[in-house]
């Protein structure tokens, strides 16, 4: 058989999704296996928003080898232990969604059963006293886990707020020590191979031709290869998630810098605040249709915890995805391949889950339809699954203030998202779906949080007698207690051990 391995890999675009890309490539196509070359241009500006992650990235950088406090102190981040939701059920209400299980599982039974069964007796505290991460993040403290056998301390899960700008220049360095190459320039003409329709080269503004077997495209919402030249199509979602505007803008530190990410309801959509070493990330996610760029702008800057340091950017999309994100000898990633918006900080994980599908179903020559199709199925349930999540917090809602609230809370859901919300009103019961990315105890935090009640909880936990039932909860809600309070605080454990130079 002759080689059909590739020759040539070509990243179009840089940012974090090229970044990450070309870091991973260089980390496994190695001992001169293939050339990636990225190609981006000074000229073009990176969209730079998200700067919130979830826990799955410490997998990413895990597989790069990199280390965790090196990578904290270079991207300037802090450390995230979950979010909490302020206003969304009503205004004046505040919910938390951690990171890491609530309680523990008692008898084969999910702990979230036996706390509705508290709760229909009256006697349950309230859900984030059973949470470690919710604790700790409302008193500002936070550790690593220690792998302390039988201890919430053994367990803790965290993400990270990170400035995605350094981010991405910290994975330039490492991609480029491991052999990849950046090419500078703005492309300016895409040529397709006549029988096929593959792409085999891309011209530069200097006139420069750059060739390649594979191409993965990291333009960002233009999806210069991906849908400018293959036409692949896009899945529009904005009649279930309104939001196409998002004005953002960096400013002093202020205020709280507890390890959490807040997201606030507002009249037309929700704003971030998100504490880094050195600034806080916020920004005002909404509907053009609700509310104006000027008029939201306005509200942003007026909800600051301290001196803006730049003057805001908006940002325009339109939730959905490509209809592929493979077509032929492209790869979307990233925010070419679609984008919903920054609620629950997923869109960094998107871009973790493209390279790492990429990597399993990495091609030769030959691009096998029947890997390509499997690589878009995957991708799809990923995006669906989380676009159900998010598409939750919107519609399960009490607030009637503004047209918008009325529009979400009164729409048509996905049959997905219906189900879900069926069998959770019935017996309280949440279950994780293949290998979608959030779990029961996501799914149950927002649920309960965005004011769903069931009519009854799982009959499994009646089992248990009332008074082993009071004495088990009060058990661990009072483990939890004392864990917390052994904690160091949030930024004097970054300032001990990983402070940014």
């Amino acid at each position: 058989m002759t080689n059909q391995r590739l020759r040539k890999v070509v990243i179009a675009g840089g940012g974090t999704a090229g970044w990450m890309t070309a870091a991973a490539l260089g980390r496994f196509l190695k001992d001169g296996y293939t050339q990636v070359t990225l190609v981006e241009s000074e000229e073009i500006g990176t969209v730079g928003v998200g700067e919130s992650t979830i826990p799955q990235i410490k997998i990413f950088n895990r597989m790069l080898g990199l280390d965790e406090l090196e990578f904290v102190r270079r991207t300037k981040a802090t450390f995230k232990l979950g979010i909490d939701f302020v206003d969304w059920k009503t205004i004046g209400h505040r919910y938390h969604h951690p990171f890491g299980p609530y309680g523990v599982d008692m008898e084969g039974v999910s702990f979230h059963a036996y706390w509705l069964r508290q709760k229909a007796m009256g006697e349950a505290a309230d859900l984030g006293d059973y949470s470690l991460q919710a604790v700790a993040s409302a008193q500002g403290k936070f550790m690593r886990a220690n792998n302390q056998p039988n201890s919430p301390l053994g367990k803790i899960d965290h993400a990270y707020h990170i400035d995605a700008g350094l981010y991405a220049r910290f994975l330039r360095g490492y991609a480029e020590e491991r052999g990849v190459r950046r090419q500078e320039g703005r492309i300016v003409d895409v040529h397709q191979r006549a029988e096929d329709g593959f792409i085999e080269a891309v011209t530069l503004q200097g006139g420069e031709r750059v060739e390649g077997d594979l191409f993965i495209d990291c333009s960002g919402f233009r999806g210069l290869l991906i849908e400018q030249t293959l036409k692949t199509g896009f899945e529009d979602w904005s009649h279930w998630l309104l939001n196409d505007r998002a004005v953002a803008v960096p400013c002093a530190l202020g205020g709280s810098t507890n390890p959490v990410t807040r997201a606030t309801a507002r009249p037309a959509g929700w704003q971030w605040r998100i504490p880094l070493q050195h600034r806080l990330g916020n920004g005002y996610a909404y509907s053009s249709a609700h509310i104006s760029e000027d008029e939201a702008t306005a509200y942003l800057l007026a909800n600051l915890d301290g001196e803006p340091l730049r003057d805001p950017f908006t940002l325009r999309f339109t939730a959905g995805r490509r209809k592929k994100s493979w077509n032929k000898n492209v790869v979307a990633i990233g925010l070419s391949a679609g984008f919903m918006e920054p609620l629950e900080s997923q869109s960094i994980h998107l871009i973790q889950v493209g390279i790492s599908r990429l990597l399993a179903m990495f091609p030769d020559r030959r691009f096998e339809q029947p890997d390509i199709d499997r690589y878009n199925r995957v991708m799809q349930f990923d995006y669906e699954t989380i676009r159900d999540f998010l598409i939750l917090h919107f519609h399960a809602t009490r607030r009637n203030d503004t047209p918008y609230w009325d529009y979400l809370r009164e729409m048509p859901i996905p049959d997905y998202l219906a189900d879900k919300m069926a069998v959770f009103k019935s017996y309280g019961r949440v279950f994780r779906e293949n290998e979608e990315l959030f779990t029961d105890t996501s799914w149950f935090a927002v649920m309960i949080g965005q004011g769903i009640e069931p009519r009854g909880h799982d009959p499994m936990a009646d089992v248990m007698s009332d008074h082993q039932l009071r004495a088990n909860m009060d058990n661990i809600r009072g483990v939890i207690a004392k864990s917390a309070q052994v904690m160091p605080d949030h930024m004097t454990f970054i300032a001990e051990n990983c402070a940014a130079v």
